[in-house]
């Protein structure tokens, strides 16, 4: 259970690796290990991916993540250096609710959704996880809350108001 948090820069991209698992599968001769990686990957600025990769060892693993994320950015809304508004993500057990801060307050967050925050370019948000503590679960609730961000121009125009 190795957990281990690296960031690297690739081209203009943000790469967190979030979660090393070891799993280990009991064959005739002892036990065969295998590796799951899950890894967050942004532009800082607003754009946010994340994959999951397993192999036989660490670094393709980790490669085979970083390509999924790469193939599944979304975009996220930002006003500044913060989020438009108040939203809850939920994936599975895991729920997390993300709130805007003020400028100069930081990404106060769990290394899970500090992770995907940061390789999204959201400098300025508190964050609060109920349910599951599990890395991956986390990240997938954080990216189906961010995937729920609606900027105010848009509010304005599916409600057909002016937003004071």
């Amino acid at each position: 259970m190795a957990k281990v948090h690296e960031e690297r820069q690739r081209g203009e991209l943000n790469e967190h690796v979030v979660k090393i698992k070891r799993c280990a599968a009991v064959v005739k001769g002892g036990r065969r290990f295998s590796f799951a990686a899950m890894v967050v990957v942004g532009d800082g600025n607003g754009k946010v991916g994340w994959g999951y990769g397993k192999a036989n060892e660490v670094p393709p693993s980790v490669e085979k993540a970083r390509k999924e994320a790469m193939r599944s950015m979304n975009t996220v809304p930002m006003e500044g250096s913060t989020i438009p508004h108040q939203v809850i993500g939920k994936f599975g057990a895991a729920h997390i609710v993300l709130v805007p801060a003020s400028p100069g307050t930081g990404v106060i967050a769990g290394a899970a959704v500090r992770a995907v925050c940061e390789a999204a370019g959201i400098h300025d948000i508190l964050t609060k996880s109920f349910g599951s503590n599990n890395a991956v679960s986390l990240v997938k609730a954080t990216i189906e809350g961010l995937k729920q961000l609606r900027p105010r121009m848009e509010v304005e125009r599916l409600r057909g108001v002016t937003l004071s």
